[in-house]
């Protein structure tokens, strides 16, 4: 049996190409090793690989292409992407195209050994039905879609999106308001085969109840008061392509009953017709409700929603991501419109700080809108005073103690108020500048005139 499992290593770190290899020779694998690119497409024709592992940065070519050729020559060979700089786009963009897994590094000999498995039983699958066809890659990969982030949720939900996108199967999409359940739709729809027809999304709980079927699938002339035309729904619009149907669990049950018709038969009728019209659509289902919940208390149909759930992605909030905070706080700023030539904007440390200890109920949408509040507020550099006063208490008394008061933080051998230690630092940095503020502002990353401003600011606060 081992004759069959080839397994291929590509790294130019010789560390990881035999720490990978070791672990699955040890499983029973007959491993070769590649040192870059080019040693990898000479050995392609040498065996029926099953396994690849390929680190994303090598020298020359990236794993990427080493990727594409693979799939493209070898396409029954589970290729995995190692890399030590992960991003949930970069998961998303790997099984897009037909990574079987993303790994980041460091990697331990569990993951190794889990995807050894995995491949194996898939071979043995395959053996007893060689009939059986392979799913085919995506054509391509985008990186379009503002899908930022690194923790590892967000990577393993980006991972799931990558390998359900090229597959025509209805997805349910579940996350919290505010988390970008329409963005991961789009990110769907763009590395589909259906990505050259329209994306139409619909908020089904901003339409009434009674004009959602007309909305939806259309109606003819003179089926009810004002119907003084045909009608396209919108289901029609996306007709090649693909609907997101948002806030799904905001439609009623007689709706729902409609909906399955349209999802199992693949036609709709418009409202006032007697002709059924066929219509090739994607659908993609999104809710920030328990949908199991919503069953249960008879608002949901079960049936639509095993038709709707072949693959449920959730989205976790961005408190459980909260190293994601500053990538997506710096993108957000770097939106923000300024005057040439003035440099974009950053973050101060101990603003960064209050970001990532605020709980975020609104997530995503919420910090977005924070982080353009405070842009509009300073010059070059956001600080703690130009974020959203929630922001700045919810950070104050998360940090408080029984022993100090909510603004207060530690300072040698007494509480400080944050004013004061901000004060007694700016005071050290004019001391080295020999009180040159223009110096002294360069130094901390600020024009002047906020350095005026925070100079007089907290001389106010001392004198109170």
């Amino acid at each position: 049996m081992k004759q069959d499992l080839q397994a291929l290593v590509i790294d130019d770190d010789p560390q990881v190409s035999s720490f990978v290899a070791d672990v699955l020779s040890t499983d029973g694998w007959n491993v070769r090793e590649a040192n870059s690119a080019e040693q990898a497409f000479g050995m392609l024709p040498e065996r029926k690989w099953k396994i690849v592992f390929c680190d994303v940065m090598l020298g020359g070519a990236d794993g990427y292409a080493v990727l594409h050729h693979f799939t493209e020559n070898l396409p029954e060979a589970r290729f995995v992407l190692m890399t030590g700089h992960g991003s949930a786009a970069g998961a998303l963009d790997a099984t897009a195209i037909g990574a079987y897994d993303y790994l980041v590094k460091p990697i331990t000999i569990e993951d190794i050994l889990s995807l050894a498995k995995s491949v194996r039983e898939q071979q043995r699958l395959r053996s007893q039905n060689p009939k059986s066809k392979i799913a085919e890659p995506s054509a391509g990969y985008l990186s379009d879609i503002p899908l930022i982030g690194k923790s590892p949720k967000f990577v393993e939900c980006l991972k799931m999106v990558g390998r359900v996108a090229p597959t025509n199967l209805p997805v349910l999409i579940t996350g919290e308001s505010g988390t970008g359940k329409e963005l991961v739709a789009q990110a769907i729809h763009q590395r589909s085969r259906r990505a050259g027809g329209s994306f139409v999304a619909v908020n089904c709980g901003a339409i009434p109840v009674e004009l959602i079927e007309s909305e939806l699938f259309g109606h003819a002339k003179g089926s009810f008061t004002g119907a003084d035309r045909e009608r396209v729904g919108l289901w029609e619009e996306a007709s090649g392509g693909t609907i997101l149907l948002d806030e799904i669990t905001e439609t009623s049950p007689m709706f729902q009953v409609k909906l399955l018709r349209a999802l199992q038969q693949g036609e709709i009728r418009r409202v006032g017709s007697n002709r059924t019209l066929p219509v090739d659509v994607r659908a993609i289902a999104a809710t920030n409700r328990d949908i199991e919940e919503e069953m249960r208390q008879g608002r949901f149909r079960q049936d639509l929603m095993y038709r709707l759930n072949a693959v449920t992605i959730h989205i976790p909030p961005l408190r459980e991501r909260t190293e994601d905070i500053p990538l997506l706080a710096e993108h957000f700023a770097r939106r923000v419109l300024r005057p040439s030539p003035a440099p974009p904007v950053t973050f101060s440390l101990p603003a960064l700080e209050m970001l990532q200890k605020y709980d975020w109920s609104g997530n995503v949408r919420e910090l977005e809108n924070a982080v353009l509040h405070a842009a509009s507020m300073c010059d070059d550099v956001i600080y703690p005073e130009h974020l959203p006063a929630r922001v700045r208490g919810f950070y104050e008394d998360s940090t408080a103690s029984p022993e100090s008061s909510p603004t207060t933080v530690r300072g040698d051998n007494e509480w400080l108020s944050l004013a004061a230690m901000e004060d007694k630092y700016i005071a050290q940095v004019l001391a080295h500048t020999g009180g040159n503020k223009q110096a002294a502002a360069r130094l901390l990353r600020i024009d002047r005139k906020t350095l005026a401003r925070i100079l007089k600011r907290n001389a106010e606060e001392s004198e109170k």
